[in-house]
């Protein structure tokens, strides 16, 4: 295998690219998935299958392209191996094999982000190659030879969205300020606005649906409220409200959810337990019927699942990519569990009633019973969506989290993966990069589990009666005036800050807790210079990762593109104001010549400076959030959240092109397939490579279904294309 070496972008802007050199890692779950009985693989392959199908409605909910980016791509892939394509490539005039690497990259990140944008930072890319050279390596295809006609419609249809950069294709976002699926082209921000308050005066939410806006004659507007599911149907008639006609109706993406009920109900069959069995059933008729109420229902379940040896989860989960922050993107993981290294994460749990009255708000603000999760460490089988994350606390659903239980999991082979360097760290001195090398899988372990359970599982929703009359506010030594209403939930309300900002808070639960013994002590770190170590890793990663996000804010637009990014810039913010010499970020010049930007830390002060400074900015985060508040929140939280160069010794905005010129791009993860031939279950691996990569999407799925999906993306294309399109 070729190797290419680090270069700058030939064609396009290093932020909408992936670089040739483009690091990919093997996701490996092999030896916990040969640990399992035959029956309990055989229901890991079931809801395997059910993700990766599930997970192709993305591309359906990223940008109007991606669907037929994806068909031009894997009618390629599937026709031949790609050894044969570049043969192909590489004998036509004027094809490098730099410009085939840049095809096969992109090709990668296609299928890692299920779609154009980047799944985080939300970000666009494109070809590192020109369009004439792309489109010369898909007409070396087999493909193209054997279907020319098909081949070619297709490319007309996106061969300039493919590569098009304007201001608003740069990145995701509503209106003029970015691309959605979640609404139709003709919606603004003043159309969401209505929207919203249509949802609570309804009590509808947003996980499920896109709104799709439509002008009648006269002039009015109507509203369709388009719920995710295999049958069409109208789920609740025509009401007006504020002039406009609201239509709540079932049927989006109808094939691709027909395509998951079909393993899901094959799954079932291998179920180990009555809550298996529901938790699929309810999941079923959720998809089936675009229903919001059964999917939490399925959620109940899978709460009460407790411990399993195959853990799951699907549906339309985290909010982060919706302009607003309430509409879910579909994934769907499949993990075993790995019991050895869950046993500290379950030592956290039994820990959690005595680490929680330690965190900096009053009682009151907390819950009024710990509600006691599963928390396990998993080795990820399968990961269907625009990412695979590090950690999860799920479901989302407040009324579920608030008062019946969550789950928390670590993924640990994601982790380990992803802590595969094979350069220095950017931005720190060589001292630190050793120290983060040798403990940062065991640092961030660390940060992952304080975040997930005691982060989002932390914290009360205050409403009227669910708290003492006397209950006193610690920022302003009043009584409690203001909580949410009737009909409010915490992304009603907080909505497009929403995700950023409960990061964030997580993030900090995560710093302040991690300088506790006990908790120290519950993950192996009791040896004092060990426990000095870690701490210290934890809170200079977190500031490290909040510098390198600056890539992930977006000038154009004025706005932030990922919300853990904006919440770790926020943090750094604040322990930048803390002063005293805690944290520094100055400008230097780097070894090759190039501007540079060193992060230090005082490590001597992150008990006396750093963690005094979180405790106060957490109250803060945690009484607004309790409160509703969303005036105040917002006030504090976009003032840490500013881009610019306000400041003379921090000209963020500035050092932003420093930071997008030493990015050093996430590393894409191959994943696995499982396969039944001659009635015998095979786990199929591959190679940590863009071929390895183009070889598990073509065995994803049998010619057959190719053939299948194929067709029907084709049809949600066409459906979606006028209404959707961004007009230029």
């Amino acid at each position: 295998m070729v190797t290419f070496p680090d270069a700058p972008p030939r064609h396009a802007p290093s932020t909408y690219c992936f670089p040739i050199s483009q690091p990919v890692v093997a996701l490996d779950a092999k030896t916990a998935f040969q640990g399992l009985t035959e029956r309990e693989q055989l229901y890991a392959h079931h809801l395997s299958r059910a993700s990766f199908a599930g997970g192709l409605i993305v591309l359906l909910q990223t940008s109007v392209e991606a669907p037929q980016i994806y068909r031009l791509i894997q009618t390629v892939n599937t026709a031949q191996p790609v050894s044969e394509l570049k043969a192909a490539a590489l004998a036509m005039e004027d094809v490098s094999p730099e410009d085939f690497q840049a095809f096969l990259v992109y090709c990668s990140g296609l299928f890692t982000n299920m779609g154009n944008y980047k799944g985080f930072g939300d970000f666009k890319f494109v070809p590192d190659l020109t369009p004439e050279k792309f489109f010369k390596i898909i007409k070396a295809s087999k493909a193209y030879k054997d279907d020319p006609s098909k081949i070619d419609g297709i490319w007309e249809s996106v061969k300039d969205e493919i590569f098009l950069l304007t201001d608003q294709t740069k990145q995701l976002g509503l209106g003029k300020k970015g691309v959605t699926k979640y609404f139709s082209a003709n919606n603004e921000q003043e159309d969401s606005d209505k929207v919203n308050r249509f949802f609570k005066e309804n009590n509808v939410e947003g996980y499920i649906n896109r709104v799709i806006k439509k002008v009648g004659e006269g002039g009015k507007e109507s509203y369709e409220i388009r719920h995710a599911g295999a049958e069409t149907s109208v789920i609740k008639p025509t009401k007006e409200f504020e002039g406009a006609d609201f239509t709540l109706t079932s049927g989006d993406y109808g094939e691709l959810m027909a395509m998951v009920n079909a393993e899901l109900e094959l799954a079932e069959k291998y179920s180990a337990n009555d809550n298996e069995k529901q938790m699929i059933q309810k999941y079923i008729e959720s998809f089936q019927k675009g229903s919001l109420d059964a999917h939490k229902d399925g959620s109940r379940f899978w709460i009460k699942n407790k411990g399993p040896a195959v853990e799951n989860y699907i549906g339309f989960i985290e909010t982060y990519r919706d302009p607003e922050g309430m509409r879910g993107e579909f994934e769907g993981f499949v993990a075993m569990v790995n019991r050895e290294q869950s046993a500290k994460f379950q030592g956290l749990v039994d820990k959690a009633e005595t680490l929680l009255p330690r965190l900096p708000w009053p009682g009151g603000f907390e819950k009024d019973t710990f509600l006691r999760p599963d928390f396990t460490s998993l080795a990820v089988l399968t990961f269907a969506g625009s990412g695979i994350p590090a950690g999860i606390n799920i479901p989302n659903y407040d009324e579920i989290r608030q008062s019946e239980g969550f789950k928390n999991v670590n993924l640990g082979n994601v982790i380990s993966s992803s802590y595969k360097a094979d350069k220095k760290t950017a931005f720190l001195t060589m001292e630190d990069h050793i120290l983060l090398e040798k403990i940062g899988v065991a640092a961030f372990e660390l940060q992952v589990g304080l975040h997930e359970l005691l982060g989002h599982g932390s914290g009360k929703l205050l409403y009227p009666g669910n708290h003492p009359e006397d209950l006193v506010n610690p920022l302003t030594s009043k009584p409690v005036n203001k909580t949410y209403e009737k009909g409010e939930t915490y992304d009603s309300v907080f909505t497009s800050m929403g995700s950023s900002y409960e990061e964030c808070r997580a993030e900090c639960v995560g710093l302040y807790l991690s300088c506790d013994e006990e908790a120290l002590d519950i993950f192996g770190h009791t040896d004092p210079q060990a426990r000095s170590d870690v701490v210290y890793v934890n809170w200079l990663e977190l500031c490290l990762r909040a510098v390198k996000s600056l890539e992930l804010y977006s000038p154009p637009a004025s706005e932030w593109k990922q919300a853990h990014g904006q919440a770790r810039f926020v943090i750094l913010q604040v322990l930048l104001e803390a002063g005293e010499g805690f944290l520094d970020v100055k400008a230097v010049k780097g070894d090759d010549g190039k501007p540079d930007l060193l992060l230090t830390m005082d490590r001597s002060k992150i008990q006396s400076v750093g963690k005094q400074a979180i405790g106060a900015f957490l109250q803060k985060l945690q009484v607004y959030k309790s409160t509703g508040d969303l005036a105040e929140a917002s006030k504090m939280y976009m003032k840490y959240s500013a881009v610019d160069n306000s400041d003379k010794d921090h000209p963020w905005a500035e050092w932003r092109d420093i930071v997008v010129d030493r990015k050093q791009p996430r590393k894409m993860m191959v994943q696995a397939n499982t396969v039944i031939r001659d009635e015998k279950l095979e786990l199929l691996t591959y190679e940590a490579s863009h071929e390895g990569m183009m070889d598990s999407w073509r065995e994803r799925f049998s010619p057959e279904e190719h053939k299948q999906i194929d067709n029907i993306l084709l049809d949600l294309y066409i459906k979606d294309r006028d209404q959707f399109k961004v007009t230029q």
